[in-house]
């Protein structure tokens, strides 16, 4: 494939909800387009952009796959993306580096949560955007219903192009607004005199959103001097590039219906890297220029090793020479440059500036890193979804333990939504995600690509136990056997400390009851027993302990006496100090849409949460809560389910509380059954 010229590049991520028929419209748009030569089925499974057997197996995309397609003097990189909520972080990335975005609406289904999600999200960055109502031939496909919906649900810049030419089954073509033709498959028309007046309608309106975008234009159409169809076309591509107006068009991808009007309309109305660098005040796209590129994902594969997908935002990055990683200021060696066309790899031998490519095999650079010229700063990375529902990994057998320790980081590198973390409390190795689809992928690609089978399961709550009242205890043991016997006592007095006290050992002897040489030991018993209380078996917490007194013997005191005295002086104690059970509670920051607050606050009372406050937030509620821990394992689930996907939250960890005495009875027992 050749180089093409900045202004002649379109850098288009394709968004959508699931279902929304993205990945069958790219695979017609490549046929028509023929970058490829034969025409897939996403139910088949062979489709060009769902290549990884787990998107195969569920007939869903997961990873962003990147399709660099030519199209009339034009190249389209369209970044397909997936549609469903556990991998917005491929949305993100794909984001971070197009120059606009086309969102698949389905005309049955309207607007639905994932497409206000991406919606939301290109309108943060500021992306100009185009629409694409698809399944025109689906059942209860109704263009103006689903019209309705975009306008009141998105924008009301969101302006239809086109109008459809019958529906459902009947959906044969579509009247061009902008030169009032009719398109059908046996080729241009007039159109139909029953869709005139329509039509003629819907362009005044077309019009009528864009011309704001010239003051000539805005001028004549108020003088009521008609526009010509040149006239309108630029006034359309000038609306779409400044996000003044996003053109609506309609497809059916299975008829193959619109489907080359959608590239040509991205060619014509979506700004190019020239137009889209400028507005974003990013370096001037040439070749010419210092390299700056950026990469924004990276794959992890057994075989051809670590894959760095990379925008070129200025200069070029040729095959078989050098660059430098800006982020870590190390030198990478550039091998052979490819573009994804995605499992295939289309060979170059140079990216250039305002275009997309990949290499393999870099040794340091990561997703989010800067490739560039020396004293280059490095541009801003990608701010990716927060993780948060977390499982506890191990692996299915302990000859893997060692591979998993190795496959989990390369996982993360590969997915930078994943998050990795041994609890020191639990000792388990916590694997956090978007959610549990999200983890059973990871887990899938473990096993396929790497061969580390593991076992995913809900994690253990770090309960705490401590003591309510000040106690005192002590610990005499002697042992005597054929040779030296053993020989410690130990008197220990044992205090509660304020919540978040931790744990202290003080020593209080005196007059040499216990050698100083004995004394380490003392401690080290009670600091080992204090990782495993009386009531459960959980590490103590907001304890004092005080050696105040003990006796030895001269002959057959040693280290391990005291260190076994010290332990079960301290046990005795904690058993005489009346203990609780503590649980960890956590600090929820909900963002909910305003009319669904009532429904999170009602779920939070059940689940024993406290909520402190809500302030507005542009048609959200922020809402400020504690919960415990242990009945939010699940609360990303819970929540996706309950709103569909439309709040998020965040939750760190506050403090420890005692458990309530009806469920503190419950742990105990299950505790109990576990060690037998």
């Amino acid at each position: 494939m050749e180089s093409y010229a900045p202004e002649k590049i379109r850098n288009v991520a394709l968004l959508g909800h699931f279902n929304a028929g993205k990945t069958t419209l790219a695979e017609v748009m490549a046929f028509r387009s023929g970058a490829i030569t034969r025409l897939g089925s996403v139910d088949e499974g062979t489709s060009v952009s769902d290549y990884d057997p787990s998107e195969i197996s569920r007939h869903t995309g997961i990873n962003l796959a990147m399709l660099p397609l030519e199209w009339k003097g034009f190249k389209v990189n369209l970044l397909d993306t997936p549609g469903y909520a556990d991998f917005f972080g491929e949305v993100t990335a794909s984001l971070r580096v197009s120059d606009a975005a086309a969102i698949a609406v389905g005309a049955s289904t309207s607007v639905e949560v994932g497409t206000e999600q991406v919606w939301a999200r290109a309108r943060e960055l500021g992306l100009p955007a185009m629409l694409i109502i698809t399944k025109m031939d689906r059942e209860n496909a109704d263009f103006s219903k689903c019209m309705e919906g975009i306008r009141a649900k998105l924008s009301p810049r969101c302006v239809a192009i086109q109008m459809p030419i019958g529906a459902e089954s009947s959906f044969a073509g579509y009247v061009d607004l902008v030169t009032l033709r009719a398109y059908l498959p046996e080729g241009e028309a007039d159109v139909p005199a029953e869709l005139k007046d329509a039509a003629v309608a819907l362009r005044e309106s077309l019009i009528e959103a864009i011309v704001e975008a010239d003051d000539a234009l805005m001028n004549k159409y108020l003088e009521g001097t008609a526009l010509t169809t040149e006239e309108v076309a630029t006034a359309l591509r000038l609306a779409t590039a400044r996000g003044i107006a996003m053109p609506v068009v309609v497809s059916s991808a299975a008829k193959g219906i619109g489907v080359e009007a959608v590239l040509d309309t991205m060619c014509a109305c979506l700004p190019s890297p020239v137009v889209r660098q400028a507005a974003a005040s990013q370096p001037e796209p040439s070749d010419a220029g210092p390299l700056v590129a950026l990469v924004f994902k990276t794959t992890a594969d057994p075989f051809t090793g670590k894959v760095s997908y990379f925008r070129v935002y200025s200069g070029e990055v040729a095959s078989n020479s050098q660059v430098l990683n800006v982020n870590k200021g190390a030198t990478e060696r550039i091998g052979q440059l490819f573009l994804p066309l995605g499992k295939q790899q289309l060979t170059v031998t140079k990216v250039s500036a305002g275009d997309i490519g990949a290499i393999a095999k870099l040794s340091v650079t990561g997703t989010g890193d800067t490739l560039g010229a020396k004293d280059q700063p490095a541009l801003s990375g990608i701010a990716f979804p927060r993780a948060t529902y977390s499982m506890s990994v191990q692996p299915e057998t302990k000859g893997d333990l060692d591979k998993m320790s190795t496959i989990l980081p390369r996982m993360q590198e590969e997915d930078p939504t994943l998050l990795l973390k041994r609890d020191a409390d639990t000792g388990e190795m916590l694997i956090t995600g978007l959610g549990d689809t999200h983890l059973e992928v990871v887990k899938d690609k473990m096993s396929r690509k790497f061969g580390v089978k593991v076992v995913l399961s809900t994690p253990s709550v770090p309960y705490k136990e401590t003591i309510t009242v000040a106690t005192k205890a002590e610990y005499k043991h002697k042992k005597q056997t054929g040779g030296h016997g053993q020989y410690g006592h130990v008197m220990l007095e044992l205090q509660p400390l304020p919540k978040g006290g931790g744990f202290e050992f003080e020593v209080k002897t005196v007059g040499g009851s216990i050698p100083n040489n004995f004394i380490p030991s003392v401690e080290k018993g009670v600091n080992e027993a204090r990782h495993e209380g009386v009531l459960a078996g959980f590490p103590l917490v907001d304890v004092k302990v005080i050696l105040y007194d003990g006796s030895f013997h001269p002959v057959d005191s040693s280290d391990i006496a005291f260190k076994i005295a010290a332990a079960q002086a301290l046990k005795k104690g904690l058993r005489e100090g009346q203990p609780v059970l503590q649980e960890p509670i956590m600090d929820l920051t909900i963002r909910v849409p305003e009319g669904m607050t009532g429904d999170v606050i009602s779920d939070l009372n059940t689940k024993r949460g406290r909520v402190f406050g809500m302030n507005p937030e542009h048609g959200y509620n922020v809402i400020t809560a504690q919960a415990p821990y242990a009945e939010l394992l699940r609360y990303a689930i819970d929540l996706r389910s309950m709103l569909q996907g439309r709040a998020d939250f965040d939750m760190v960890f506050s403090h420890f509380e005692e458990v309530p005495a009806h469920l503190s009875q419950r742990i105990v027992a299950r505790q109990a059954e576990k060690a037998e």
